[in-house]
C-alpha cells in the first residue's frame, strides 16, 4: 500500500492490487477509523466515504485535488 502523502492525520494511498482490470486512477484516505475513496477525473469526487463528516470530506476533496500531479504521478510510477 504505497503511501503517497499524508494530511492532517489522513493517510492517502493505494493498493498495489487495484483489480483486475485495474480500477481508473484514484486515491484512498483512512485516518482516526474513517475511510474514503477519491476518483481523480474527470473531476475529484467521493467513490465512498465512511465515517468523515461532510466538512471533511469537503476538506479532503481539496487536499486531493492540490496533490492531483503527485497522485498521478505514483500511480503511474508504481503501476508502469
Amino acid at each position: 500500500m504505497p503511501t503517497v502523502f499524508k494530511y492532517k492525520g489522513v493517510r492517502f494511498f493505494f493498493y498495489s492490487d487495484e483489480g483486475t482490470p485495474r480500477e481508473p486512477i484514484h486515491i484512498h484516505a483512512r485516518g482516526n477509523g474513517n475511510d474514503a475513496k477519491f476518483w481523480l477525473h474527470p473531476q475529484v469526487r467521493i467513490a465512498y466515504c465512511d465515517g468523515f463528516n461532510r466538512q471533511e470530506q469537503l476538506d479532503l476533496i481539496r487536499a486531493v485535488e492540490a496533490h492531483r500531479d503527485e497522485i498521478e504521478r505514483s500511480w503511474n510510477e508504481h503501476f508502469s
